[in-house]
């Protein structure tokens, strides 16, 4: 099993290579309902014949819905043009997935930033005294 390593190695690569190649091809598209997305994995199968793309949409979920659905309806130009630009046996089927980690880890970030400020000392009431004008020589 000296190969295992290797199709591992091969498998990553490639799925980096998909998701650049399809990051280029979605930023060039014209389809006004696809907001602004980005694929941020994408997962082959072990034959290497279907690939799990997961895109991250900022926007209301109407506007994910949307950037989804059309992502969908590409999906055969995208293989097409991902068949013309890859030097490989078979290009993989593609299924779009909604990836919310981006979402999910902003609302993380703000909740541990309400916490910091909810436990942080109240400042004082007094006011800050203004620092003290250098004076210049000659004044």
């Amino acid at each position: 099993m000296a190969h295992q390593p290797q199709q591992h190695r091969r498998k990553d690569q490639l799925s980096h290579l998909i998701a650049r190649e399809l990051s280029e091809l979605i930023a060039r598209m014209k389809d006004p309902r696809i907001g602004f997305a980005s694929v941020t994995g994408v997962d082959l199968s072990q034959d290497l014949r279907h690939a799990k793309v997961y895109i991250s949409v900022m926007g209301s979920a109407d506007e994910q819905r949307a950037s989804m659905t059309a992502l969908t309806h590409a999906t055969g130009f995208l293989r097409h043009e991902l068949a013309q630009r890859l030097t490989i046996r078979y290009t993989p089927e593609l299924v779009f997935r909604l990836d919310d980690s981006i979402a999910r880890g902003a609302h993380v970030l703000d909740l541990i930033n309400q916490t910091m400020v909810s436990t942080q000392p109240a400042p004082s009431a007094q006011p800050a005294q203004p620092p003290a004008q250098p004076t210049q020589p000659g004044e």
